[in-house]
């Protein structure tokens, strides 16, 4: 009894085994066919802002991936803060911005993220502004 049930558990083992292996090869998982998003910065500076001055900065961001890449939400972590970007494909190797306006209206710190979704290796970046509204 013992033989056979360490048989039926060995053969059971060698089944699975080989099945995993094959859904392994049919469905591979092709690591270097993905967007990639590269910004030339993560956090904009604005020092001392007067207030209701130019509120607007850019991030400006390149997709170094090998197919073509989308935002598919970006938002702010506040409504004194709006983003405006692209809704189309980027291809390979091209560039663009995300333009973000402050309300400079309330004088104070400025410290707020904007968090970027795609369809990149890095599915999320948060991206900083931080400055002071001085009357």
């Amino acid at each position: 009894m013992k033989r056979f049930l360490l048989s039926a558990i060995f053969i059971f083992a060698l089944m699975f085994g080989v099945n995993a292996q094959q859904a392994q090869t049919q469905n591979p998982t092709n690591v270097e066919s993905q967007a990639e998003i590269t910004f030339e910065k993560l956090e904009h500076d604005y020092g001392e802002v007067k207030q209701n001055g130019n509120g607007v900065c850019e991030f400006k961001y390149t997709n170094t991936g090998s197919v073509p890449l989308v935002l598919s939400k970006v938002r702010s972590s506040c409504g004194c803060t709006v983003p405006k970007w692209s809704k189309e494909p980027l291809m390979p190797g091209q560039s663009a911005s995300i333009t973000v306006k402050y309300n400079t209206s309330s004088v104070g710190p400025i410290n707020k993220s904007i968090t970027v979704e795609s369809n990149a290796k890095t599915s999320r970046v948060r991206l900083l502004i931080k400055g002071k509204v001085v009357k």
